[in-house]
């Protein structure tokens, strides 16, 4: 299969908190999704494709380093990039080649080189702090007057996160018309334009044309909402993430309906952008990419937003297509990873003669190899035995734990707590924890052999933990986290107009 490319330009569209499943090129029974559709199928949808950790700010900065979570450091919603590492818009900017981004970013701020010229609307954490009560974990804070937003905000309506998204949106049109009017000469420089929209993020508020197209009383209720809180550690973390008190059974479906109309929303704005690059001009000779940094659980498994190692939080939709690709509506059962993203991007730009080639600039402080393979080489050379790693430090869990995906398995291994264990062809929608089942031991050895393979658990616990009691004492102790602005998701830029 030739899956290399001779594409120009490269587009990367990003959404947040966007499950894998919550497709309807995916199969999914209710979310209508034409352009993502229409995307697939003259492309490659990637069906096993994992966040390197199922929250914004950790995942975003393993997303542009390449390096997993426990390699970069940024373990936490308080731990944002902050340039120090280079990025894959480093290595395509010192090619020449012009390296953009529009919309959110969640690093610490726009004075840090990132790696993209310009930052376009950029989101960066609140303040360059992030989410402050992600370091307290021992003990925990109280949430529960946070996480009752979550159901208040469920219906129809515009947000300030839909706003921005459309802001985004015509941004990135007007970038690309622009592009298309240059001057010969500049219009003939490769470029590699990173488009990053919030939806379908909460607020669950969606605008009304989208809440529209779902009926929530049509919507299904929750998959295996008793979950799997007799595990010592998901008890701690339904206590914690206690979004699910406030969500009866009406308020179940109408917040269904929500997110699945922002997904439509969403996928409007990007068949706009899909629109604006047709009459750019460029199309013909650039490669989409679409991914999420994370899932959404929906009240699946007792919980709602992310943070677990479950399929529809930690499991996002990715979607490959590109004019020389040979892999027209196909699926790639594969599994992959958004560390994946760094030497896909080098490759597609020919900024490296490998998939797995580290950057040398003296921007990188850590040495390890990264964990990531470009997406052209697993389209030639698929590797179904391959171990996939994601990984979770922050807010809520009183302890480090950490996935390994391969074949039909997914371990997961709790820092002092028994593990998880699931079959996903058997039990693909992670009812049956195998964890502690004798007649599966040997997979769950083999899922622990995998993980220690990449990492010792144990030691990247203890310094995740060191480093966040670090930052916790740089801003007073946690009489110096009182005074600071609490928030459930992070507020938008200034759009001017």
């Amino acid at each position: 299969m030739n899956a290399m490319t001779s594409a120009k330009n490269l587009l990367i569209i990003m959404s947040d908190e966007h499950a894998a499943d919550a497709l309807g090129c995916a199969g999914h029974p209710h979310v209508m999704t034409p352009t993502l559709d229409a995307l697939a199928a003259r492309g490659t949808r990637f069906s096993n494709a994992y966040t390197p950790s199922p929250i914004c700010v950790p995942a975003r900065a393993a997303f542009h380093t390449g390096h997993a979570v426990h390699q970069t450091g940024y373990w936490s919603s308080a731990q944002p990039y902050d340039g120090r590492m280079s990025t894959w818009g480093h290595a395509v900017r010192a090619t020449g080649r012009d390296c953009v981004s529009i919309g959110k970013l969640h690093f610490r701020s726009t004075a840090d080189d990132n790696g993209f010229s310009p930052e376009i609307l950029p989101m960066h954490v609140m303040d360059g702090i992030g989410w402050s009560e992600s370091l307290l974990r021992d003990p925990m804070p109280d949430y529960s007057v946070h996480a009752r937003e979550l159901a208040d905000d469920v219906g129809r309506g515009e947000s300030s996160y839909t706003a921005y998204d459309r802001a985004i949106t015509q941004a990135t049109c007007d970038w690309l018309s622009n592009r298309a009017n240059t001057n010969a000469a500049d219009g003939q420089k490769p470029w590699t334009l990173f488009v990053s929209l919030v939806s379908p993020h909460y607020p669950l508020s969606a605008p009304e044309d989208f809440f529209d197209l779902y009926d929530p009383a049509k919507m299904n209720l929750p998959r295996h909402a008793e979950g799997h809180l007799d595990h010592p550690i998901l008890a701690e973390m339904r206590d914690f993430w206690c979004y699910g008190d406030y969500f009866d059974e009406a308020r179940s479906r109408a917040g269904r309906a929500a997110y699945y109309g922002l997904i439509s929303f969403l996928d409007a704005n990007i068949a706009k952008i899909l629109d604006a690059l047709d009459r750019s001009g460029a199309a013909g000779e650039t490669d989409i990419l679409y991914t999420s940094d994370h899932g959404e659980l929906l009240g699946n498994h007792g919980f709602w937003t992310k943070s677990l190692m479950y399929e529809e939080s930690v499991r996002v939709p990715m979607i490959l297509a590109g004019r020389d690709l040979q892999c027209r509506g196909e699926v790639c059962e594969a599994p992959v990873s958004l560390l994946d993203l760094y030497p896909t991007v080098l490759e597609a730009m020919a900024a490296m003669d490998g998939p797995n080639t580290d950057n040398t600039s003296s921007r990188h402080t850590n040495t390890a190899r990264s964990l990531g393979r470009s997406l052209y080489r697993t389209l030639a050379q698929p590797d179904p035995d391959r171990t996939i790693l994601s990984e979770y430090h922050d807010g809520g869990s009183p302890t480090g734990f950490f996935m390994v995906r391969w074949q039909r398995w997914k371990f997961i291994y709790y820092v002092g707590a028994r593990p998880q264990l699931f079959d996903l062809v058997s039990d693909p929608y992670e009812e049956n924890d195998l964890g502690t089942d004798r007649d599966h031991a040997d997979v769950r050895d083999e899922g622990e052999r995998r993980l220690r393979v990449i990492l010792d658990p144990e030691a990247v616990n203890t310094r995740a933990f060191a480093d966040q009691r670090a930052k916790l004492e740089s801003y007073g102790g946690r009489d110096g986290l009182a005074d600071m602005v609490k928030f459930n998701h992070t507020p938008v830029p200034t759009i001017d107009g």
